[in-house]
């Protein structure tokens, strides 16, 4: 193996990179110092400084990164629609490019080597991490044990972890492979690898409960935008991390954002996963109802073409080019006049329109009416279809004459 002084690793404390430490020791000899980021998974930062120092690194850096997650990387996403093969709203996938950005300052300042990190051969996320350090540090070495050692499986680290008295907060009984940050947990492995089980919900669900298990009395929330950001609950200001914590809270209790998919990842695999994402869910579903009264039809229209390609680019760990940027520059020019009120009624799982208002609302009430009106003449729309089905008419006539012609032969 190559030689190296001083390595940066993204640091989580979970199974992976809690047996990394006393492992690139073993391995390379190399000073290690962990690097781990807040983006709002909350207790789970709990005792890992220690922790860290005890299984050999030298120093753990604790970087609070949740503000800019959310202002960077969550909103401008929820403002482009973005969602990945219909369901998953991208929790994982946009937290990946601001850490490993990161890491790179840091190891930088700190003179390394290399970085390194715990994705495993088979995920996405080593893409994201990678090409994030390869935009930013492009001399920049790393090191992906999943990919070099001669552990196989999260048994076997498990196992390696009890021989290196390494403290674990899981078995091999409850060894789901688990993300969490501000926007979303995702869960999978052990029984949820058969597509065919239905999840236990009552074991594995921590941001909300399931639908069945949800009161029995709706909860309404209004939320406030402002040129496709929300700035407001229930006519109360907030930040951005407050905002999605209560949707959250609300969200989760109503048995809002449960996602059981079925997805086709980068390196080609399909991958069965549960993702809980209450908050979220609950800013997507307003942010389109918003969009359906502030944006014309063509600019819509276009728009979720957008939104399909904004969700490959980021999915795929692409954060850092031209074309993300780019698609950016588009979405922030329709969000100009994204600004008003969403009321949502919540309930058991749904998420039912309850309202919508904006100073820039393109629905006129005085046009779109059943009842009898002076500013639309009904007669207009004969000559419209005319013309809109001149080619369908002018189609079927000549269709109709080669017919003729062809059985007088």
């Amino acid at each position: 193996m190559k030689k190296y002084n001083k390595v940066v690793l993204a640091y989580s404390g979970g199974l992976d990179t809690s047996i990394i430490i006393p492992w690139l020791k073993e391995n390379y000899s190399c000073e290690v110092i962990a690097a781990v980021a807040d983006v709002g998974q909350g207790d789970e930062l709990d005792g890992l400084e220690e922790k860290a120092i005890k299984t050999g690194a030298s120093k753990l850096y604790i970087m609070d990164l949740t503000k800019d997650f959310v202002e960077d990387f969550i909103f401008p996403t929820l403002k482009a629609g973005a969602v990945y093969e219909n369901k998953y709203l991208l929790g994982t996938s946009f937290a990946r490019p601001i850490i490993a950005k990161r890491l790179v300052e840091i190891a930088k300042a700190e003179g390394a080597d290399a970085i390194v990190h715990g994705c495993t051969g088979k995920g996405n996320d080593q893409v994201r991490f990678e090409l994030t350090i390869k935009a930013f540090a492009p001399e920049m070495d790393i090191i992906a044990p999943w990919r070099i050692w001669d552990i196989k499986s999260r048994e076997d680290e498990i196992e390696y972890a009890e021989k290196h008295n390494i403290p674990l907060k899981i078995t091999k009984e409850t060894n789901y492979s688990k993300d969490k940050n501000l926007w979303h947990l995702s869960h999978e492995g052990l029984d949820l690898e058969d597509p065919a089980n239905e999840p236990m919900y009552d074991k594995i669900l921590e941001m909300g409960v399931s639908p069945e298990k949800a009161p029995d009395a709706p909860e309404y929330v209004t939320i406030s935008f402002k040129e496709g950001i929300p700035t407001a609950i229930d006519g109360v200001e907030m930040d951005g991390i407050s905002i999605i914590k209560t949707l959250n809270e609300k969200g989760g209790k109503n048995g809002i954002g449960i996602a059981d998919l079925v997805e086709n990842r980068l390196v080609g695999m399909k991958s069965r996963g549960v993702y809980e994402t209450p908050g979220g869910t609950i800013l997507y579903h307003a942010h389109d109802v918003l969009e359906s009264i502030c944006l014309d039809k063509a600019t819509q229209h276009y728009k979720q073409q957008v939104a399909l390609k904004f969700a490959d680019i980021v999915y795929d760990g692409q954060w850092y080019t031209p074309l993300r940027e780019a698609l950016s520059a588009f979405v922030d020019c329709t969000q100009k006049t994204v600004t008003g009120d969403v009321k949502l009624k919540l309930y058991k799982g749904n998420i039912i329109n309850a309202g919508v208002t904006s100073d820039y609302s393109l629905y006129s009430e005085e046009i779109a009416t059943f009842s009898e009106d002076d500013v639309y003449d009904q007669m207009d729309s004969q000559g419209f279809i005319n013309l809109f089905g001149l080619p369908i008419k002018v189609k079927a006539m000549l269709d109709a004459k080669r017919e003729e012609k062809n059985s007088v032969k």
